[in-house]
């Protein structure tokens, strides 16, 4: 009830004002600096909501047009543009990227862990969508036989590379690297359909660790090759690995000890070996039965689903940084009093430990409106001082 009368406070003299809840902008953004430096040390609570592109079509009164917005660049900034000239007014920030990129210092595309696994993106919805590439037992067997007799560093690297690579490094452009990946589990499902691999995992499990095994060796080998185009070595890289796993919570914590596990531990020893490097999961869905398996890994960050709360978190993971845990659908419908109310109860189980950087649990979608943005920053100032 506390929570409530407080949100239902803040959000009324939000209103009184006009709906632009009451922010000091400037002392804000100076405690967020700090904050989100280190949100284990700061003495405010560090807030991750950035907002996103997607938000540019409910705020500016646009109808959507993803394919456009992906495609069109100069329209997309010019979106970006008017956002922000918003954004700066109610938030004190110009919040999304208004500047065009320059295709000279751009690499060639490599390919990816999906394109050696045969699957391909497909739009629709206004959206991509990573489609199987196998359908049965027998076609993922034969998908396997050509995935492990992959030569990986001629498959990924472009015909043109070598010499686009001699360029750019004389401008001082060091190639990409790799260090964030679809999750197994989410990969796997791609791959291969969520019906299928779930029975794939309980009927057969000697193809699935096949499977397993030889996404493992991809990913690795993507990695070292990457890593040795820019100059590292396994001992000289830049560390740190993160996964986007949605589909993990569709795996009881047996399955997810087969296969998943298996996948992150290995990346993470040789990525992310030392107490303190990024290990990061992002799994916006009700994985919460798989909190004791991703505490033996020692994760640094996360960003779970709506349903998997602080406290439970911080039980099995006391090192990581929690990004979350604000509905996303309370934060799309401008829930005023729900969004409050929820930063409140996270604060409240963060206290005693900090390290809570509060966003929404998964993305921020269309619908979500910068005077949400600014009542989130007026509760932190308000309400969220350690």
């Amino acid at each position: 009830m506390e929570h409530k009368n407080l949100a239902s406070e803040l959000v009324a003299e939000s209103h009184r004002a006009g709906g632009l809840a009451p922010v000091d902008l400037e002392r804000f953004w100076a405690d967020q600096a700090r904050a989100g430096a280190d949100p284990f040390a700061a003495s405010q609570v560090a807030m991750g909501i950035g907002m996103s592109g997607e938000c540019v079509w409910a705020e500016l009164n646009e109808p959507e047009d993803w394919w456009r917005y992906e495609t069109d660049e100069p329209f997309r900034l010019q979106l970006h543009k008017r956002y922000n000239d918003v954004s700066q007014r109610v938030v004190g920030r110009r919040l999304l990227n208004e500047s065009p990129s320059d295709p000279a210092r751009k690499y060639p595309a490599t390919k990816s862990l999906a394109d050696v696994f045969e699957a391909k993106n497909h739009w629709d919805g206004w959206s991509w969508w990573l489609m199987p590439s196998a359908g049965n037992e027998e076609e993922l067997k034969a998908l396997l036989d050509r995935v492990e007799t992959c030569d990986i560093r001629k498959f990924i690297l472009p015909e043109n590379w070598d010499a686009e690579k001699d360029r750019l490094l004389k401008l001082g452009v060091k190639p990409p690297l790799y260090r964030w990946q679809r999750g197994p589990c989410t990969f796997a499902t791609s791959v291969y359909g969520t019906e299928n691999f779930l029975f794939l995992v309980m009927d057969n499990p000697d193809l699935a660790g096949r499977f397993r095994d030889a996404i493992l060796r991809v990913m690795l080998e993507i990695g070292r090759v990457l890593d040795e185009e820019a100059g590292y070595t396994q001992a000289t890289s830049p560390r740190g690995f993160g996964f986007a796993d949605d589909n993990c919570a569709l795996f009881t914590p047996d399955m997810y000890e087969f296969f998943g596990f298996p996948i992150l531990r290995k990346i993470w020893e040789v990525y992310s070996p030392a107490d303190g490097d990024w290990r990061y999961q992002h799994s916006d869905s009700s994985m919460a039965h798989l909190l004791p398996l991703l505490g033996k890994l020692r994760l640094r960050g996360t960003n779970f689903g709506p349903t998997v709360s602080v406290e439970q978190i911080r039980r099995y993971l006391p090192q990581a940084v929690i990004n979350g845990q604000l509905a996303p659908f309370t934060f799309m419908r401008n829930e005023e009093e729900a969004i409050v109310t929820e930063f409140l109860r996270d604060f409240s189980q963060a206290r005693a430990t900090r390290g809570l950087r509060f966003t929404t649990a998964g993305s921020i979608n269309n619908g979500s409106m910068l005077k949400s943005m600014r009542l989130v920053m007026a509760a932190i100032q308000r309400h969220g001082q350690y």
